[in-house]
């Protein structure tokens, strides 16, 4: 992991794991990997924040970025995260409406940065599961992934601005093996890097 400094400004690029981070990305900046799902993401973005704010270096920034599931979005296409929530929180059976944590004042979607005019922005959904052909007629969000609620908490906690990007990787077609993850991360990757670009330079 190291902070990306541009133009006046520190950015932190947070990615779940190698698989996503292809040569186009490597060229471009060096990320926090936090491991799959939810609590892996709040351990390793935790820790990563906690260290550089004892250290005087938050950055200005968070971005998290990788792939994402989706029945409904372009395959390959990059997306904004216009609005983050947690699947996995449901305590509606006492009386909580779904997505609802519980005794914590915040929303369930979280509000994310979206500045970059030319990339459409869309409703994500963050849960500790692989979503894949039914089960996506349970998902209220147009696109699912596995870290960035988490990351916004803690980016929350430290009063971090958290800038979310998608590649669609999958949800065209039931996921039966781990190659259907794969087999287009190297699109994605590119069209990453190109948004990047744009994000950087702005």
């Amino acid at each position: 992991m190291k902070l990306l400094e541009t133009n006046g400004r520190r950015y932190l690029f947070v990615m779940a794991v190698e698989a996503e981070y292809g040569s186009e990305l490597s060229r471009r900046f060096s990320p926090l990997f936090t491991g799959v799902g939810p609590v892996e993401a709040a351990s390793a973005a935790s820790a990563a924040l906690t260290g550089l704010a004892e250290s005087g270096r938050l950055p200005d920034f968070v971005v998290s970025l990788g792939s994402a599931g989706s029945n409904t979005l372009s395959q390959t296409d990059v997306y904004q995260v216009s609005t983050v929530s947690y699947r996995d929180m449901d305590a509606s059976g006492i009386g909580f409406a779904k997505g609802v944590t519980p005794f914590l004042d915040i929303p369930p979607e979280l509000p994310l940065l979206a500045p970059l005019q030319h990339v459409p922005a869309k409703r994500l959904s963050t849960g500790a599961n692989i979503v894949s052909g039914a089960a996506y007629a349970n998902i209220d969000a147009d696109m699912v992934d596995m870290e960035t609620f988490a990351i916004a908490r803690c980016c929350m906690r430290h009063r971090v601005p958290l800038i979310g990007l998608r590649g669609i990787s999958d949800g065209a077609n039931e996921l039966n093996h781990i190659s259907d993850w794969t087999q287009y991360l190297h699109i994605i990757d590119g069209k990453l890097a190109t948004v990047v670009d744009g994000l950087l330079s702005g």
